[in-house]
């Protein structure tokens, strides 16, 4: 496959890569594709997947795909250039990736599939549990507003991860939907997971249902985000609403009240497993012997893969402890503006 250097250059230049050969470094290099570097969580991700990678002496190397699969497809194409040993990938458009598998199969470098599915044995898929992600997403929301007219703010409708979640809220939700007591008065996906896409989508459903929405069930805390600006725009903010991630702006919004809920998915923990999962196969251990991995296919085309899936954790009001002595956010962030003696852990 030819590569232009143009290309090779770029994704050097965009995430700071060693200017000398992969082949140079004296441990295993691991070579980490990222969709965009948009979501706040991304940056913790990837500390952790270094940490990992450097303190088993390995290096790090990495590209930024500013969310095109084009750029993604190149970037992965310039990694390999580099000859690095491993990669790990987080997918723009599952879709669009194939060939960036079949490459990479081509050179026998293996991959982790990271946080979003790529449906192919040779990758191994790595991430929380995303449809009890959406289970804990949909009880928060229903214990706040058992009934009513809902929303549902999905994710990127090229993220297979948009469609688990929403299995998993289904779960909790469809028998008051066919009961009667819950109404779906609006669904809507969110191209690129971008917070602007969700906020116009949010304001387009609160025009056609004038107003007339009691909660929304948005997929992560990007969407969230832009579903609190339609809502405050509209002086609703305050009704339940939904998220993911942890992200610290989040948090902020769970403690104001806001945001209900944000299932929180310790991306240390993720990143950690990625970096260890990667340079246990650049050293030749296979997937199947990859500790606690399972056998899974219950991806959209049931291909069976080898996976590990980790537990996330509801963080609402009452718990908001959890992140702050975990040393994920600082009180002082997740406090900002909270009022003084409406909430304990502020206090």
């Amino acid at each position: 496959m030819k590569l232009l250097f143009a290309a090779a250059l770029s994704a050097c230049v965009t995430m700071g890569m060693a200017a000398g050969p992969a082949s140079a470094q004296s441990g295993p290099v691991i070579g980490v594709s990222w969709s965009n570097f948009q979501e706040e969580r991304w940056k913790t991700d990837e500390a952790a997947i270094k940490a990992a990678v450097e303190g088993a002496g390995g290096s790090y190397v990495a590209a930024d795909a500013q969310s095109s699969p084009a750029k993604q497809l190149s970037d992965v194409e310039s990694l390999l250039a580099r000859g690095v040993d491993a990669l790990i990938v987080l997918a723009q458009d599952a879709e669009s990736i194939g060939p960036a598998i079949d490459a990479a199969a081509n050179e026998g470098v293996p991959v982790v599939g990271y946080d979003r599915l790529i449906e192919d044995p040779r990758a191994f898929y790595l991430t929380f549990d995303n449809k009890q992600v959406g289970v804990l997403q949909a009880e928060a929301v229903y214990a706040a507003q058992p009934t009513g007219n809902y929303v549902f703010i999905l994710g990127s409708p090229q993220d297979p991860n948009a469609d688990f979640l929403h299995t998993g809220q289904l779960d909790v939700l469809q028998d008051a939907i066919d009961s009667g007591d819950i109404t779906v008065v609006g669904k809507q996906y969110t191209d690129g997971w971008l917070p602007a896409n969700a906020q116009r989508n949010m304001e387009q459903i609160l025009t056609a249902n004038n107003n007339a929405v009691d909660a929304v069930v948005a997929s992560n805390d990007g969407t969230a985000g832009g579903v609190v600006a339609a809502l405050t725009a509209q002086s609703m903010e305050g009704i339940p609403v939904s998220g993911q991630d942890g992200d610290h702006a989040a948090l902020n919004r769970v403690a104001l009240g806001t945001q209900t809920v944000s299932v929180w998915k310790d991306a240390r923990d993720l990143g950690r497993a990625a970096g260890e999962i990667a340079i246990a196969m650049a050293t030749g251990t296979a997937m199947a012997d990859i500790p606690d991995t399972v056998l899974w296919s219950d991806g959209p085309n049931g291909v069976e893969m080898h996976a590990r899936f980790l537990r996330p954790m509801p963080i609402t009001r009452d718990n908001l402890d959890l992140v702050i002595d975990a040393g994920w956010v600082s009180r002082e962030v997740v406090c900002k503006g909270v009022p003084s003696g409406t909430l304990a852990v502020c206090n």
